[in-house]
């Protein structure tokens, strides 16, 4: 077979594999990652075989995802690093791990069953945990942040960004933006500029209010 005739294999092979993970993602954020290998095939219009033979098993699908996700991390906090205000660098990279947390529903699934303590998950996990670490420790000594911050914060804080975020998108897009600053000025940062946001209406306070979980079918 020529070079040329693989080359379409190739593309079709990456189409398949990036429509499996975006097909595991939408349902993982519904319904936790307890969604079969079969199931995820019939929802991304794939044979079982397809999936297979890209992904042996739900654990390197989810892996895999893990693998995707903290690689941006990774490259975000490389890149605030790089800023030479450490108050700037922390926050650059608060607010860029803050809104993909707040764009991303299926990240707490896929943080809760990788295999974390393994490699090579362990080692990006590690990398991270140090860059961010890295990120806190120069904001205290410059003086931008209280002294007691630390790289838990930074997790904390996107916790807390993911709680509002999954509770308010569906009525109020960019909602999180707000209580992201105002946390942010809780560590010590100085407020931004424009970071200006009005509250939530009184309607969309009530379209985020929970609902009682619909009865099986």
């Amino acid at each position: 077979m020529s070079p040329d005739s693989q080359r379409p294999l190739r593309a079709d092979a990456e189409r398949n594999r990036r429509l499996i993970m975006t097909t595991a993602d939408r349902l993982f954020a519904h319904r936790g990652a307890t969604v079969p290998l079969n199931e995820i095939a019939r929802e991304a219009g794939l044979g079982v075989g397809t999936v297979y033979r890209r992904f042996p098993d739900l654990q390197a699908l989810v892996d895999a995802l893990f693998t995707e996700r903290f690689t941006v991390f990774l490259h975000l906090a490389t890149t605030a690093a790089e800023h030479p205000d450490p108050a700037q660098a922390l926050r650059t990279y608060l607010l860029s791990a803050a809104q993909l947390r707040a764009e991303d529903r299926a990240l707490e699934v896929v943080l809760a069953n990788a295999s974390v303590d393994t490699d090579p998950i362990a080692r990006m996990r590690d990398q991270l945990g140090r860059l961010v670490d890295g990120l806190a420790s120069q904001a205290v000594t410059a003086g931008a942040v209280h002294e007691d911050f630390a790289g838990a914060d930074v997790y904390a804080f996107l916790y807390m960004i993911g709680a509002v975020a999954d509770r308010t998108n569906d009525v109020a897009p960019g909602a999180w933006r707000r209580y992201a600053e105002v946390l942010m000025v809780g560590f010590g940062l100085e407020r931004s500029p424009e970071a200006h946001m009005s509250p939530m209406t009184d309607d969309q306070l009530l379209g985020s209010w929970p609902r009682p979980s619909e009865e099986p079918g």
